[in-house]
């Protein structure tokens, strides 16, 4: 039987095998799957997070909880600078600046459960 499964935004296909329980057949990896692109205009991913194209928006890359918020409204930031960060399976993800600007509007508080795409930070 064959499926698709999605781990962190990242599409797999996979092969499942109903089995016996004496059976111990040789297992081969999986090879990830091409998930579709964003088309231009839509998101860009980058080590920082997941923002628009005109890095306005911040949207959260992983499932997870906010754990430090490092930033206020009206605060100006540099490119790279770090703004809040997420724990997800006891990982951290850091989002951060794709561009120098002014924090505009922070959507989330410390502690605060985050879904994949939830728009978390906005840039004037």
């Amino acid at each position: 039987m064959k499926l698709q499964i999605t781990i962190d935004g990242h599409a797999y296909a996979v092969d499942v095998a109903v089995l016996e329980d004496d059976e111990s057949p040789e297992l081969p990896m999986c090879a990830p799957h091409q998930a579709a692109l964003p088309t231009a205009g839509q998101v860009q991913i980058h080590p920082g997070g997941a923002w628009d194209a005109a890095g306005n928006v911040g949207r959260s890359p992983v499932t997870g909880l906010v754990i430090k918020v490092n930033v206020t409204p009206e605060q100006a930031v540099e490119a790279g600078q770090l703004l809040l960060v997420l724990e997800a399976m006891k990982m951290e993800t850091h989002v951060t600046a794709p561009r120098a600007g002014t924090v505009n509007r922070v959507h989330v508080v410390e502690g605060d459960p985050v879904k994949l795409d939830q728009v978390l930070i906005e840039f004037e």
